[in-house]
């Protein structure tokens, strides 16, 4: 599913235009992306977590040459389904 879909798909299980799901979803988004960057998760209960992951640096190569390089380390972002979402993905 695009963006736009969703979108869609939410203004119309709404009854609102197009244009304030789109705002809606683009809120949801940088409220998340807002949470991450200060390091708190975000839990929507049945759906799952966002939050924040720490790689360590570590040692990789370059597939084409052969040549190690070091990886700094990071913080990444991640999700994690909620039992809710994984038992309805299974069932399907």
């Amino acid at each position: 599913m695009t963006k736009a879909e969703l979108v869609a798909k939410m203004a119309k299980d709404a009854g609102v235009p197009k244009t304030k799901a789109e705002k809606a979803l683009e809120s949801f988004v940088e409220a998340v992306t807002m949470s991450l960057k200060k390091g708190k998760a975000v839990t929507l209960v049945g759906f799952g977590t966002f939050a924040v992951s720490k790689r360590k640096a570590r040692i990789g190569r370059n597939p084409q040459t052969g040549a190690t390089l070091k990886i700094a380390a990071a913080k990444v972002p991640k999700f994690r389904a909620g039992k809710a979402l994984k038992d309805t993905v299974k069932k399907s």
